[in-house]
């Protein structure tokens, strides 16, 4: 990798300045791929920037570690143009990015979007190793290792609806037997990729579980067929344990059973219910002292489906629709973690 620039260590802050200004990074999938018309991390950048910030971003596989040395990524420093098309103005390009400490940054925000494969895994042991050395790292590296997003309900029974984790054939058809309509997905989907519903026909079990589990060779998720489904999975965004007064109901479109996003479900802001605010207040508060500063809940009528802590999207879709600056706050609580 070619280096045209040496990075001097920055101090995460400035105390003499009247407001906290800092280097912020942004670990994610190229900038080039952002869609930013809905981009959650691009509303973030925006804010960030807003308040005087300067922003770099890099991949996972940018991040390294040498015995001797501190973990250290090889970034591009970027600004935002205002250009929807042509949206970041970067100072370097590859292979010329420039190599920083993360300790030596006012903060590191982890935004890679799944899967959670071993490569996401490898990363987060880097991070943790730089939050070793100082660095302040948004989620926490260990709480997303601890948190996968399909299993982490299982640790809030009373929030879930009827719910199987096996890899085990029988097991599965035991289950469609009891519920009749069924759900199953992998455990690594992200967008609503791999989801297949079985009525209670029946028909194809068998066929879509081996597909799944890969002969037995992987575990999968099934749960029973929520038909609230039809008014909205909705998105429940926690900031530091507290729930962003309005969800994201993604309802599904046509004959697709999916409302995500990414599969063309529609997109409404819809202030929480009372069942939405118990389970994120119940939940929010843990999660947040775990080091999961930014936690999207799933939730289909009054069930929790899945915890999402990689990359928790809807920023703007809530903002545009029901003017609740999710960006904001999220950066005003960003800010207050690094002064605690």
């Amino acid at each position: 990798r070619a280096i045209r620039a040496t990075v001097a260590a920055q101090p995460s802050c400035l105390t003499q300045a009247p407001r906290l200004t800092m280097k912020l990074l942004f670990i994610a999938d190229p900038l080039e791929s952002f869609k930013t018309y809905k981009d959650s991390t691009f509303a973030m950048m925006r804010e960030v920037a807003a308040r005087g910030h300067e922003l770099m971003a890099c991949g996972p596989q940018d991040i390294m570690w040498q015995r001797g040395g501190r973990v250290t990524a090889y970034v591009r420093e970027f600004t935002l143009t205002g250009d929807p098309h042509a949206w970041f103005a970067a100072r370097q390009q590859a292979p010329d990015e420039i190599p920083v400490a993360l300790a030596d940054l006012g903060a590191v925000v982890m935004r890679k979007d799944p899967p959670f494969d071993s490569e996401y895994f490898y990363a987060t042991h880097l991070l943790e190793q730089a939050e070793r050395e100082g660095a302040k790292v948004f989620n926490s590296p260990r709480a997303l290792r601890d948190h996968p997003e399909k299993l982490a309900i299982l640790e809030f029974p009373q929030f879930i609806g009827p719910t199987l984790v096996t890899r085990d054939v029988a097991d599965i058809k035991r289950f469609h037997a009891e519920h009749r309509d069924i759900i199953l997905k992998p455990l690594d989907g992200m967008g609503g990729m791999g989801i297949f519903r079985v009525g209670p026909d029946g028909l194809n079990l068998g066929s879509i579980t081996e597909t799944l589990n890969k002969g037995g060779a992987e575990t999968v998720m099934v749960q029973k067929y929520l038909t609230e489904i039809t008014k909205g999975d909705k998105r429940i965004l926690v900031i530091d344990g507290v729930p962003v007064p309005h969800c994201l109901a993604r309802i599904p479109q046509g004959s697709e059973i999916r409302g995500n996003l990414a599969v063309g479900g529609k997109g409404v802001a819809q202030p929480l219910s009372a069942r939405d605010r118990e389970i994120a207040e119940a939940i929010g508060p843990i999660l947040a002292k775990r080091g999961l500063l930014l936690v999207g809940l799933d939730v289909i009528g009054d069930c929790l489906t899945e915890i999402n802590v990689t990359s928790p999207t809807g920023f703007q879709e809530i903002a545009q629709q029901s003017g609740f600056d999710v960006a904001k706050v999220f950066i005003d609580a960003l800010e207050a973690a690094l002064m605690r």
